[in-house]
């Protein structure tokens, strides 16, 4: 299955717990529609919470949150992601006035995730409306395969240097073929 995930706004370098979730939101709303659609929409029985004897849930909570990461060892999905990360800075900085690229991403790896633990959650945030179940890209990083990373000059006026524009070209694969990852694969 291939989509494109899309953000604009700030991208921090060792950003906080805040601005991750942050990103998790931004993505979350994305990947609602994504679920939304097909193939995804034929496989909401990976949203029950308690699945019957035999079944699979896609469903991991932590704090007050349900989260529903789609790249998941559960259903033995992996991962690459193709990302034009675009800023308003000349080509070529690596080292930018907003942060070198490496720890951005890192930002950018962490808001693609579900937190791992408690500590990665606001304290006082529980979840929305629309966020039961939180969608997110993936369970954990190292479900990421490959990584290929374009930097380009953003011709936009923006509030501050630190903002960018990303695409994100998402293509999931299966390690195993199973029922549940068939379509999504």
């Amino acid at each position: 299955m291939e989509f494109r995930l899309t953000y604009s706004g700030l991208l921090r370098t060792n950003a906080s717990v805040q601005d991750k979730m942050y990103l998790r939101r931004c993505f979350h709303a994305q990947l609602v529609e994504l679920w939304n659609q097909v193939p995804l929409r034929d496989f909401r029985d990976l949203l029950n919470p308690a699945p019957a004897s035999g079944q699979i849930s896609i469903i991991q909570p932590l704090g007050p949150f349900q989260f529903a990461p789609l790249v998941t060892q559960r259903i033995h999905l992996v991962c690459e992601l193709e990302i034009t990360l675009l800023r308003p800075e000349p080509p070529g900085s690596v080292i930018t006035q907003s942060g070198d690229i490496d720890n951005r991403l890192k930002t950018l790896f962490d808001g693609l995730r579900m937190p791992r633990h408690l500590a990665e959650l606001v304290p006082s945030d529980s979840p929305k409306s629309n966020e039961t179940p939180f969608f997110c890209l993936l369970e954990d990083d190292n479900l990421v395969t490959k990584v290929a990373v374009v930097t380009d000059r953003l011709l936009a006026r923006v509030p501050n240097a630190g903002h960018v524009l990303l695409l994100i070209r998402v293509t999931t694969s299966a390690t195993k073929m199973i029922y549940k990852n068939m379509g999504l694969a």
